[in-house]
């Protein structure tokens, strides 16, 4: 898709977002509700004492009955629709020619692995921080943009024989 109108569409989305639920776009707060449902079927005695997971229920329900869970499996069913109609629903693993499968594999766990614990300590990810953040003219979401980007240019060179 042309990226200024997938850009205009993700605009509206948003705005559709804020406008139906009173919140932005977030995405990390489902892989929170997961894993606190997953201890707490694993090991009930230890999350039953831990106040992370006393505070992740709201008003008693699920984690996984959060809004954002629901939010996730519609991303996932949009995306596989979206391949289906533009027939580009293909399993590949891009990589530069120079490194395995397996390399671009491993160091795109490792990523993502860091920025899921660095969306835990920025209690959000860049959709919630960073897009809804500056939806709403925060200053915070501003700072967000501004060290996601500035970072991500301060170490591509160091790992750029990952995709050249």
């Amino acid at each position: 898709m042309n990226p200024y109108q997938a850009g205009f569409l993700l605009g509206l989305v948003l705005l559709t977002t804020i406008f139906v639920t009173g919140r932005g776009l977030g995405a990390s707060g489902v892989f929170k509700s997961v894993v606190v449902t997953a201890v707490e079927e694993i090991a009930p005695a230890h999350a039953a004492t831990q106040p992370f997971f006393q505070q992740a229920h709201h008003a008693g329900q699920s984690p996984l009955k959060s809004w954002l869970v629901f939010e996730a499996l519609g991303l996932v069913l949009g995306a596989f629709i979206s391949g289906v109609i533009s027939h580009r629903l293909t399993f590949v693993t891009e990589h530069a020619p120079h490194i395995t499968k397996r390399q671009r594999l491993v160091a795109a766990l490792i990523g993502g692995m860091l920025f899921g614990i660095g969306a835990m300590f920025a209690r959000g990810c860049t959709s919630g921080a960073a897009l809804s953040g500056l939806a709403v003219l925060s200053v915070g979401g501003l700072m967000t943009m501004g060290a996601i980007f500035g970072s991500a240019y301060g170490v591509a060179w160091f790992f750029r024989r990952l995709w050249i």
